[in-house]
């Protein structure tokens, strides 16, 4: 990297941070699309390796309903907007809820990249939420964490309307999404990661969640990510700083150091890179030591987009519904 471009990212971090810590509401407005990591790109970059692989594009069931760029929290003009997707069927008792967590490095992705895994669960009978959060371009860490928190809030806040049975909400992430799925799930109760905006008279608790090939501990034997030697790693971009300047911020991020007694039911769905879920033998161990029930599915010579691709999307899908099904017992 040229050193004009280096300086010239470094000030905008710092000018980032320092936004951030002016004002809980900051950067209200959206930022450019970060358009790097999108589900065509990823196609292109697996396709030499896995010749068979196709995006997944199943038909939508037909036995859904569907609501699009509903709002689910508004910081100041800045609104936070959600897709949602629930069974035509009636039902009394209301649905568990499943929010899913994109991927992209915590600066791209898009929430649309989960709609066909979120439409072929609810058509199981589940109501499915693709949520959007702020990213590091907009705002750095912990916003996204507040973001999703406030988003499982107005589940429970709209539960009669779609309807919700609000003692079952799980929380389902890929990548990014899945290292956000893992710390939102194991700081329930934690107001220092709740936020302080939209429907706060209601949890923002899961009863389980679902890891798809996110990291569980930053600072880890296992892990690559915050090595700054050739670029700013994406995540010294979401924290604002490098692990060697706050250790403690990457820390706080790893759902490792979280971990207790009362930490919800677990799937981990993994890839074949090994480093994309760094933490999660070291998680088993805590779970373990609680009884935790948790599940651990590794995929072998899979890229780690296979979520997104069949043939992998419909084994993610029958592991989600599953591992649902048996923690919720339905």
């Amino acid at each position: 990297m040229h050193a004009p471009n280096f300086l010239f990212r470094l000030a905008g971090l710092l000018l980032g941070q320092a936004l951030l810590a002016g004002s809980a509401l900051a950067q209200q407005q959206p930022a450019p699309r970060d358009t790097s990591f999108t589900t065509y790109s990823a196609f292109r970059y697996i396709q030499k390796t896995y010749p068979a692989a196709r995006v997944a594009r199943p038909p939508v069931p037909a036995s859904i309903q569907t609501k699009t760029n509903v709002t689910y929290c508004t910081l100041g003009s800045r609104a936070l907007q959600l897709d949602i997707f629930y069974p035509k069927a009636k039902r009394k008792a209301g649905y568990p809820a499943v929010l899913f967590i994109h991927g992209g490095g915590w600066r791209s992705g898009d929430r649309s990249q989960h709609v066909p895994m979120a439409q072929q669960l609810a058509a199981k009978g589940y109501v499915t939420v693709t949520a959007e959060y702020r990213l590091s371009t907009e705002a750095l860490y912990p916003a996204a964490v507040h973001d999703l928190k406030a988003a499982i809030r107005w589940l429970r806040a709209n539960a009669k309307q779609y309807p919700i049975d609000t003692t079952k909400i799980a929380v389902w992430g890929f990548s990014a999404g899945g290292q956000l799925a893992a710390l939102v799930g194991t700081t329930n109760g934690d107001t220092q990661m709740e936020g302080s905006a939209c429907n706060t008279t209601h949890s923002s608790s899961v009863q389980a969640i679902v890891d798809v090939d996110g990291v569980l501990a930053f600072i880890h034997p296992d892990s690559r990510e915050g090595d700054d030697s050739k670029s700013l790693s994406a995540g010294t971009q979401w924290f604002g700083a490098s692990t060697a300047k706050n250790p403690e911020l990457w820390q706080q991020a790893s759902s490792l150091n979280h971990v207790t007694a009362q930490t919800p039911p677990i799937m981990f769905v993994n890839s074949s890179v090994d480093w994309m879920h760094a933490g999660r033998e070291d998680m088993i161990q805590k779970l373990d030591t609680y009884h935790i029930y948790h599940e651990v599915h590794p995929l072998p010579n899979t890229p780690h987009t296979f979520p997104l691709f069949t043939p992998w999307f419909e084994t993610t899908l029958n592991y989600t519904a599953a591992f649902l099904n048996k923690v919720f017992k339905r």
